[in-house]
């Protein structure tokens, strides 16, 4: 593929080759009733995988057009669904910016995304924040807040779908997830359907052979087969850990500024209680 001939400007839902100018302009405009201290927008950056490249297309034209279908049909309509506000895609002020990472000559493939989404709505009422925690309440002064796994594991299926990606089910966004955070029982049930995979591999593997079908009875008795599929699952695991240890998908959001880390017991909105004034003491005159 030749690199270096194919250029993109910005772009939103309904705009191509938008001006950098008018960028800034429009989200340094769309603060109304921010903090000093509030973010103004987030950068998110929408990095694919070499082999998922490979399924947007074959020249940088055809990548970058792709990339700007999955923005425009998945990620923006997935991003304003998570905040659990009855938001659309037409509710979200965001600017994508296409690039090709030229430096890299020892892989040609490495086109990526950068957006920047506003803070605010469309419409400049309401705060967004994919830095709030999610909260499954209707009570309280937040009922709602920013499903950031939900996001990810939606925008990863989104992808396979758009473009029929065959993604490894130990190559998931959900695989890492149970893995690095599942309870006892999660881990227990992604085992099993390790072992049933690797099983089924191993059979087709056999099936295919035909000196292996005559010997099939003999070789795959109980202990055997254990210990096959559980060095398989072993060997699964590892590898996935050694690609995944830095990253765990190819979506990061950042802030564009020093926020404090969102918790379950501190939401990103709340009413602070005033201060009770202390009553000073008379002391008597002796």
């Amino acid at each position: 593929m030749e690199k270096g001939i194919y250029t993109e400007g910005f772009f939103n839902l309904t705009e191509d080759n938008i001006y950098k100018s008018k960028v800034i302009k429009d989200i340094d405009t769309n603060i109304g009733q921010l903090l000093k201290t509030d973010a103004k927008f987030y950068a998110i950056h929408v990095s694919p995988s070499e082999k998922e490249l490979r399924a947007m297309g074959n020249t940088e034209q055809e990548q970058a057009e792709a990339m700007k279908c999955y923005i425009h049909e998945v990620f923006i309509p997935e991003y304003a669904k998570n905040f659990n506000k009855g938001l659309s895609e037409t509710d979200i002020k965001f600017y994508g910016k296409i690039h090709f990472d030229r430096s890299r000559s020892d892989n040609e493939l490495n086109m990526h995304c950068h957006l920047i989404v506003s803070r605010k709505d469309q419409t400049d009422k309401k705060k967004l924040s994919p830095l709030t925690n999610h909260k499954n309440t209707k009570k309280g002064i937040i009922t709602s807040g920013f499903n950031r796994v939900n996001l990810f594991q939606q925008v990863e299926l989104g992808f396979d779908k758009l473009f029929d990606y065959d993604r490894q089910r130990s190559k998931s966004f959900e695989y890492y997830n149970t893995m690095k955070n599942g309870s006892i029982r999660e881990l227990f049930k992604l085992q099993e359907y390790g072992l049933q995979s690797s099983e089924r591999k191993t059979e087709i593997n056999q099936d295919k052979n035909p000196e292996n079908k005559k010997a099939s009875s003999q070789m795959f008795n109980t202990d055997n087969n254990y210990y096959t599929k559980q060095e398989s699952y072993v060997t699964t695991s590892y590898n996935y850990q050694k690609e995944k240890q830095s990253s765990n998908t190819f979506i990061t959001i950042t802030s564009s500024c020093i926020e404090a880390p969102s918790s379950k017991t501190q939401p990103e909105y709340y009413i602070a209680k005033p201060l009770k004034k202390k009553k000073s003491r008379k002391y008597r005159n002796i």
